[in-house]
């Protein structure tokens, strides 16, 4: 899947729990950016300490 930069995606954390994550590109190592639109706290991936995943689109409706 090619992520869009400034798109909000439904996540589904091991928990259970869905959130709203906007991705916000990579950076000059690769590495993917996510801003939780919940908490409005910036992380890469490499520091997400569960699992988590992208949901299908509209999944994460009603």
């Amino acid at each position: 899947m090619e992520l869009e930069v400034g798109r909000v995606y439904p996540v589904r954390l091991c928990s259970g729990e869905i959130r709203a994550w906007r991705f916000d590109g990579r950076d000059g190592r690769g590495l993917a950016w996510w801003h939780d639109t919940e908490t409005g706290k910036g992380f890469n991936e490499s520091g997400v300490l569960y699992a988590w995943e992208l949901l299908p689109e509209g999944e994460s409706d009603g």
